[in-house]
């Protein structure tokens, strides 16, 4: 699917970005070219160190902020295919500087679209998260735009050969500033600060969030929020895998923080199919296909009235045993409870 393609990924040198590499030279070893974007020199240099020139001639790392869309136009120059993961993400730096996160999450956004427009790009996928389901902090709104921006974008695209969807999923496990690596830090020091003991939140590994971003560079028809079904973890239940014998303090729900998280809401549902391991939300608008075109292409089926994918009615849920199993295979093989 992507040997002797040219990808670019924005944001390509955070958590995601390197697990995308690695995965692409498992899998497309033939990669003709996989251009990594990102505006901090020192976390391109130290990836460089894993992508030798010598040994990976296909990998190029190019300086650049998704807020300068003339940069990202040179950058795109030769690409088949867009991943765009730059992000401002941490919901009280967003509060905190509104007008920033705009900057980068929103016209940020539009400027990758308006890149990928003014090349020959195939494949544009951008990466969301659930707190743009009826968000109710400034870092969720801005993906929800940036949601809204990239779906639509397939109706501006004129007679160019182009698919723009949006692949939108929970925490995950290992990234950096989430729960997991932070309770492991903490916990030497005998207490775990959980804000709500009733909390959940979706689970979620790198890799799945990778496979997710692949199955959606395959088989996107254009406009697509595609969502995979994934566990829910109660917070309380991930301070038990991780330490068991440390005290819970509670600190009370963050501004901007949700009790539960949602993915897909009620409203949602009503224009969303069921494709097996995924669902798909289907565009409010679209010029080029109906809603049958999205139904016959993935050969899905609409899910059922008044459903919703909600953390606290998932079906699927993490236990003890089963989140001590993942961070061993995801975040730290050497994990032992305390």
């Amino acid at each position: 699917m992507l040997n002797a393609k040219s990808i670019l990924i924005t944001g390509g040198t955070g958590s995601f970005g390197k697990k995308f590499v690695e995965t692409i030279f498992e899998r497309y070893p033939d990669v003709k070219r996989l251009v990594i974007y990102s505006r901090d020199e020192l976390k391109q240099f130290e990836m460089g160190q894993k992508y030798p020139k010598s040994k990976f001639p296909q990998v190029r790392f190019f300086i650049g902020d998704v807020r300068d869309v003339a940069r990202l136009k040179r950058a795109c120059e030769g690409i088949d295919v867009i991943i765009h993961a730059a992000a401002i993400k941490q919901v009280d730096t967003a509060e905190y500087n509104p007008d920033e996160c705009i900057k980068t999450n929103v016209n940020g956004a539009q400027n990758v679209i308006d890149a990928a427009l003014s090349n020959k790009v195939k494949d544009v996928v951008a990466l969301s998260t659930d707190k743009a389901c009826a968000p109710i902090n400034l870092y969720g709104a801005t993906k929800l735009v940036s949601d809204k921006l990239f779906t639509a974008a397939n109706n501006i695209k004129g007679s160019r050969d182009i698919r723009f969807s949006v692949v939108r999923y929970g925490n995950v496990m290992g990234s950096r500033g989430s729960v997991i690596p932070f309770f492991m830090d903490k916990r030497n020091s005998g207490i775990l600060p959980i804000t709500h003991a009733e909390m959940t939140r979706f689970n979620i590994s790198l890799q799945a969030g990778v496979d997710l971003v692949m199955f959606a560079i395959k088989n996107h028809l254009g406009g697509e929020i595609f969502v995979p079904k994934i566990p829910s973890y109660k917070i309380l239940e991930v301070a038990k895998a991780i330490a068991p014998s440390c005290k819970i303090e509670i600190i009370g729900i963050r501004p901007g923080e949700k009790l539960h998280e949602e993915m897909i809401t009620e409203t949602d549902a009503l224009s969303c199919i069921d494709l097996g391991p995924y669902y798909a939300i289907l565009p409010s608008v679209s010029i080029a296909h109906t809603d049958e075109d999205y139904n016959k292409h993935h050969n899905a089926v609409r899910v059922k009235k008044g459903f919703k994918y909600s953390s606290i009615t998932n079906t699927e849920w993490e236990t003890i045993e089963s989140l001590r199993e993942k961070i061993i295979k995801h975040v730290d093989p050497n994990f032992k409870p305390l």
